[in-house]
């Protein structure tokens, strides 16, 4: 059995910044254990000067619960049909079949390795020659990298679809000067534990409307109706976000760019180190965007290759991971509509995620590049 006594280095931890507990124990000490409490509504409004533009933002319990609640907000229904980025974490396209709504995937452009224009276009036509015009589209900014913003926004008004913008990685990511989560009809954040920025758990819807917003809220705690009793004539949701995360939430939002910039430090790092070996390649920027380098991701010359260096990392205790295995290729997908043009599945095959924490320190960098090599070599 073999022993590993290298330190381990994780592929994405928490990272606090001192002044978490400062709003716990205030939380504590006033007795607002609640969901809901001054941490909430601080929390939120710190959301929302952060991405200006005049933003409202709705703190839950998670990313996912934001975008449950973002469809429905949408008027997406049963047997309606969502457009879905297959280049994603699953919980970009699980919440559509919550509400008994249909994923159809769209494949990624090699650029940003986002959701692709033009297969979304044809998808588009597509659905609405067969009688089934989609309710809404889901586009992810990858691993913080913007998705095409303009071409998105523009397809989304020449068809009348609306666009639920997935930022849960791109927190800190701007398009041309303008935050992450301010570009589609309504976007959502996520607080998860390897987030650029942590609550251990949670998220927030973003729009611009306060209705929209006090309409989620309502959902998010039960859909209570005003009356002295308790009352319901809607379905609702458990999902509103504690006082005690949000307090976490609070303190984490002063530390939000320094993370985003040592995150990007080690993305240059890697970038320095590597980049004279002609295997590897990096997801690079496009005009005006600027990526939160949430994770540091390179695409090597083969599966082989990639399945190398991870192994090897991970018997030297360090984590790293594939870049996300398209929902199109998912067995709980594999029956849905898909438009592919193959990049989402080369990605997979060669793309690999590198240790990204703002919390690395230069040595753990150095034995990761270290090892890698040594590999290439």
């Amino acid at each position: 059995m073999q022993i590993i006594t290298n330190k381990k280095v994780w592929l994405s931890s928490p990272h606090m910044g001192g002044k978490e507990q400062d709003y716990i124990k205030e939380a504590f000490d006033s007795n607002w254990i609640a969901p809901l409490g001054p941490n909430v509504d601080g929390f939120e409004k710190d959301l929302e000067q952060y991405l200006s533009k005049g933003v409202c933002a709705a703190a839950l319990v998670s990313g996912t619960a934001s975008l449950h609640l973002g469809l429905r907000l949408l008027g997406v229904k049963q047997g309606d049909e969502v457009l879905c980025q297959s280049f994603t974490f699953a919980a970009s396209a699980n919440p559509i079949t919550y509400l008994g709504a249909i994923p159809i995937f769209i494949d990624s452009e090699s650029k940003t390795w986002n959701i692709c224009p033009n297969q979304l276009e044809i998808a588009i036509k597509d659905r609405i020659a067969k009688g089934k015009k989609p309710k809404a589209i889901v586009a992810v900014h990858l691993y913080g990298m913007p998705y095409n913003v303009e071409k998105i926004n523009k397809i989304s008004l020449l068809y009348g679809i609306p666009v639920l913008e997935d930022s849960a990685e791109a927190l800190g990511s701007t398009h041309y000067g303008e935050k992450c989560g301010t570009f589609g009809d309504m976007a959502i954040l996520s607080f998860n534990g390897n987030k650029i920025i942590t609550t251990s758990g949670g998220g927030a819807l973003v729009t611009n409307s306060k209705e929209i917003k006090d309409k989620a809220i309502f959902l998010a705690t039960q859909a209570k109706d005003n009356a002295p009793h308790y009352q319901h004539s809607e379905i609702g949701y458990n999902y509103r976000m504690s006082n005690i995360i949000a307090g976490i939430g609070r303190g984490q939002m002063q530390v939000l760019d320094s993370h985003v910039q040592k995150r990007r430090n080690n993305y240059n790092f890697y970038l320095e180190q590597l980049k004279e070996f002609k295997d590897i390649s990096f997801q690079k920027e496009t005009n005006g965007s600027y990526s939160n380098r949430w994770l540091t991701c390179i695409q090597t010359s083969s599966y082989k290759l990639r399945e190398e260096i991870r192994i090897t990392l991970a018997n030297e205790n360090i984590e790293s991971r594939p870049l996300w295995k398209p929902m199109h290729c998912q067995p709980v997908f594999e029956k849905n509509i898909s438009y592919v043009n193959g990049v989402s599945e080369n990605l997979f095959d060669k793309g690999l995620c590198l240790p990204s924490g703002s919390n690395l320190a230069i040595e753990d960098l150095k034995r990761i590049t270290s090892i890698i090599k040594t590999i290439l070599q």
